[in-house]
């Protein structure tokens, strides 16, 4: 009897157990983690895309130490003099530290010039003056640079203002210790004052886009006497015991004894305008400041951009990828403006060479940045996108033309007329209310005339034929020109937009009209967009895989694609909502075949497309960056939610390889940004943003307006990826897309996330984001006359 208590007593206990076990069991809701602090500088890597060569490109990014928007960044330089590729992160030696301007490898520097310090046997030249470094003993980060030199033992700092810089270099034991003055190719001058230890100079060098008196005039004032003072003249000739020297390519040698661990400071500051001017930014914007207190001012500037997007998460890898990304955003275009005697501003018109009022901006090619750079702009930074809008209305005003890609003034790469998205679509977003007369006026001109245009980019090439045909030709000489009718007619939609909205109405029936161009090159036999010939016959033979020739740096699979106004339109010229989502899954699920025979060698972009193992999803190239949205479009969200996801996670890292391609003034790192907060913005001109899947537990948005808007993702994880329903301000909201106007008023929205699709969650026609065929009509407008 004993024995058999004994058991019933065990077999309780097990089964306590047991039940004990299923209760600890039961799944337990977890709050989300935040790993991120105070300090969102700290996550930013400026070394992110610098793992990248001619022939690959992870960004083709260069460190850029600087500041927001600043008219100069600076960064150490690997390659030779005028090698677009100035710091590639394979290589071992460093030649300099230069002022650099450069937006893209692709378009090259001006105005650039080099600090280096060397000690021992003076060796000026870049290839004999260059030492060795390694990654274990360089930091960088937006507001601060230091490596070690090692084959002279010197440790070099730079910390940046927003038109100048201060060194701090500290040299070992020596009796020859320089820091030389490189002024670089194509036209320079120095002049050393010994008594003032101070230098001042400019350099000229230049790939083209500036006027005849062209200068970036520097000003270097150190806190070492010279012991040793000399020159170079062209072809590193030494001129030694000079204070002077002018030519193609001349620099400074400043020599000293030092003692180790002794610290020399060096303040710089540059003018496009003048040697005076550089002189009153140097005051200004460094005074007597020290090392520390620069350093200090310029993180002040980055927290203080950085902070207007606080992620909530605790993937300490995303979360350094986004803020890696928000830096590029907010680098271009560059501020080319400084502030006079007054205290007014005034920049060097790289247009007509003259000194003027008012904001100028570079460095940017819109081809690229109006597809997400410009649209985050309105969103988070309306007064910088105004003052933008103010300089292309000079640009205007002092060349006759609007930019499409200015460096730093206009230069004759890439089409479109892509200016006129960026004006619409801050007009519409109450971003360009000064100067919408002259813009407006300016937009008119880039649409109707051909006669005087400066380079290749302004305007509109073909635009004779495309008015009159309603496309480019392929047959005319015009390069490209399927891409062109399909740039240029989402470019007419924007003007549609904006004179709908001045009330110029025989302008928005006309600009309407035009912007169903796109119809007109698309092939119905193929399915693809294909050229045309004058003739109205289609180009013969094609290949829908063929890169470049009727198109841009991609391929038809790409361009098709590019109907960002009325997807309804090509969905009808397609055959249907299911035909258009099978093409759709064409490009992602086919081998990455291609044929580069236009260009007679496999160009980068192609390269970047074959081996990230999408199809022939090209995100590496901004042309088809939107096309993974259009899912909403076709009532089967949930292939954007998914392919939005495996874009981020594979091909986006806070690395030296962290991008899939050129990573263009902030485009590519643009369209990170957003996606990872759920949306993305396919149609500039329109108040829209389109659902994508949300990467972060939290964003908060601190908006310019004083609002605060708040993006959550509930059960969100690495495979729970999928939306199950979204809430506005807590109420259900059926819709793919949400729109600015929401944002803007602040709120909150909710994303609830699950690992397995909800193939019923907006699906509904009435859910789908705006296409100008479903959701606009010219009956509208008529009503308003």
């Amino acid at each position: 009897m004993k024995t058999l208590s004994k058991y019933y007593f065990i077999v309780a206990v097990l089964l306590a157990g047991c039940s004990a076990e299923k209760s600890i069991e039961k799944p337990i809701k977890k709050s989300p983690v935040n790993l991120v602090k105070e300090n969102l500088v700290q996550y930013v890597n400026p070394l992110m895309g610098t793992d990248s060569e001619f022939s690959l490109s992870n960004g083709n990014t260069y460190p850029a130490i600087t500041k927001p928007w600043a008219m100069n960044s600076w960064t150490p330089m690997t390659a030779p003099i005028g090698d677009g590729w100035t710091y590639k992160y394979d290589d071992n030696k460093i030649r300099g530290i230069k002022q650099t301007h450069q937006p893209s490898p692709w378009l090259n520097d001006y105005g650039a010039f080099a600090f280096m310090p060397i000690t021992g046997e003076l060796k000026f030249n870049e290839d004999d003056r260059a030492s060795w470094f390694s990654h274990k003993a360089e930091q960088a980060s937006p507001d601060y640079y230091r490596v070690y030199l090692a084959d002279h033992d010197v440790v070099a700092e730079l910390a940046p203002s927003d038109r100048g810089a201060q060194f701090r270099f500290t040299f070992p034991d020596s009796e020859q210790s320089y820091i030389l003055l490189d002024a670089f190719k194509k036209g320079s001058m120095v002049k050393i004052f010994p008594k003032q230890r101070k230098v001042v100079g400019y350099a000229r060098n230049n790939h083209g886009g500036v006027p005849d008196n062209f200068h970036n005039y520097f000003v270097a004032v150190f806190d070492k006497d010279f012991e040793v003072t000399h020159t170079w003249h062209d072809d590193y000739a030494l001129k030694a015991d000079s204070l002077e020297s002018a030519g193609d390519h001349v620099g400074a040698i400043l020599g000293f004894k030092t003692k180790r661990g002794e610290q020399v400071n060096v303040k710089v500051a540059s003018s496009f305008i003048s040697l005076e001017q550089a002189e009153l930014n140097l005051q200004r914007e460094i005074g007597s400041d020290n090392f520390d207190e620069t350093r200090a001012k310029a993180n002040q500037a980055w927290q203080q951009e950085l902070s207007k997007i606080r992620v909530e998460d605790s993937n300490i890898d995303n979360i350094r990828t986004f803020y890696s990304s928000l830096y590029r955003v907010l680098q271009f275009p560059r501020k080319f403006y400084e502030y006079d005697a007054n205290n007014k501003i005034v920049h060097y018109s790289p247009y007509n060479g003259e000194v003027l009022p008012g904001y100028m901006f570079t460095d940017n090619g819109f081809w690229d940045t109006f597809r997400a750079v410009f649209p985050f702009f309105n969103m988070m930074y309306p007064e910088m996108n105004t003052q933008i809008m103010q300089g292309l209305a000079n640009t205007y005003k002092e060349s006759g033309w609007l930019p499409e890609w200015a460096s730093p003034g206009h230069r004759g790469v890439m089409i479109g007329s892509n200016s006129a998205i960026n004006i619409a679509d801050a007009y519409l977003k109450a971003n360009a209310d000064d100067e919408i007369d002259i813009l407006y006026e300016a937009i008119l001109k880039n649409a109707e005339v051909d006669k005087g245009r400066p380079v290749s980019s302004v305007g509109r090439e073909g635009v004779d034929y495309y008015n009159e045909l309603g496309y480019v030709p392929y047959d005319v000489g015009i390069h490209e020109n399927a891409a062109r009718t399909l740039e240029y007619a989402f470019a007419d939609f924007n003007i549609y937009q904006l004179a709908k909205k001045l009330g110029k109405d025989a302008d928005a029936e006309k600009f309407r009209a035009r912007s169903l161009n796109y119809k007109n090159v698309f092939d119905p036999e193929s399915g693809w967009m294909r050229g045309k010939n004058e003739d109205g016959s289609f180009q013969s033979p094609f290949n829908p895989l063929k890169w470049g020739d009727a198109f841009t740096e991609g391929n038809s699979l790409h361009y098709t694609w590019s109907v960002f106004h009325d997807i309804e339109g090509l969905k009808t010229l397609m055959g249907g909502t299911q035909n258009f989502a099978a093409k759709l899954d064409e490009v992602f699920e086919m081998p990455p075949l291609f044929d580069d025979s236009y260009y007679g060698f496999t160009i980068h972009e192609i390269r970047e497309m074959q081996i990230v193992n999408m199809g022939n999803y090209a995100h590496g190239n901004q042309p088809v960056q939107h096309m993974i949205y259009l899912y909403n479009y076709a009532s089967q969200p949930w292939k954007t939610q998914q392919k939005v996801r495996e874009v981020m996670d594979s091909l986006y890292s806070a690395t030296p390889d962290g991008y899939c391609g050129d990573e263009d003034n902030g485009q590519t790192s643009a369209w990170y940004i957003f996606s990872s907060m759920g949306f993305y913005p396919v149609t500039p001109g329109v108040d829209q943003y389109v659902f994508g899947g949300p990467l972060f537990d939290k964003v908060t948005l601190q908006l310019e307006n004083g609002n605060t808007f708040e993006i959550s993702a509930k059960n969100n994880s690495k495979n729970n990826m999928y939306v199950q329903k979204t809430l506005l301000n807590g109420q259900a909201h059926e819709k793919t897309w949400l729109s600015s106007q929401a944002v803007q008023q602040g709120g909150t929205l909710t994303f609830e996330m699950a690992a397995e699709p909800n193939i019923n969650w907006a699906t509904d026609i009435s859910a789908q984001p705006y296409s100008m065929s479903l959701h606009d009509n010219l009956n509208d407008l008529k009503r308003t006359k």
